[in-house]
């Protein structure tokens, strides 16, 4: 299933058209993702931050994909920064935006790139830590675009009313299951 990711209405981009993404959760918590912006991706700011590779805070700073996944009806709730530059992030909240420690995660994401013209695909497969396995979540996914002039745009499958907040109840709109549920 292709989900269309929506830019926020006081971040627009004019360079990006159009942020998809796609999805696949397995029973024992391995999850794949694809995400794909089309436009002219050659204003899009390449990342600064590939000296370093691996686990890194603020990549929201720039241009990320990001995954929020809670369990239905649970405040606590986990963030994944997935970086162009193959850096990533994943956080644990006990509440909205409370209580953000590293998640332990058992491996480090796999994250390829494939950039075109016209394109830029992120695929990431990576394993949930083992307190997060559960066959269902309440998802939300989005990406912050950073162009080489500095502007930024916030895109999301769904926006809470207001300023843009990734983090909102609002934002975790998909209903996430494993295959084969």
């Amino acid at each position: 299933m292709r989900l269309n990711l929506h830019c926020h209405p006081a971040t627009p981009d004019p360079a990006i058209e159009q942020i998809t993404v796609q999805w696949t959760m397995s029973e024992a918590g391995v999850i794949w993702l694809r995400y794909r912006a089309v436009g002219d991706v050659a204003q899009i700011q390449p990342p600064n931050n590939l000296d370093q590779l691996g686990r890194m805070d603020n990549l929201w700073r720039t241009t990320c994909f990001e995954l929020f996944l809670r369990q239905p009806g649970q405040e606590r709730y986990c963030e994944f920064n997935f970086s162009p530059s193959g850096n990533w992030a994943a956080y644990g909240f006990t509440s909205y935006r409370d209580g953000m420690d590293p998640l332990a995660m058992v491996q480090t994401p796999e994250i390829i790139m494939d950039v075109g013209d016209m394109h830029m695909d992120m695929e990431v497969t990576f394993g949930l830590p083992d307190l997060w396995v559960h066959n269902e979540f309440d998802a939300g996914f989005s990406a912050v675009i950073e162009l080489r002039n500095g502007e930024k745009s916030l895109w999301a499958l769904a926006h809470p009313a207001g300023k843009p907040d990734f983090h909102h109840r609002d934002c975790f709109v998909l209903k996430m299951e494993a295959a084969g549920r």
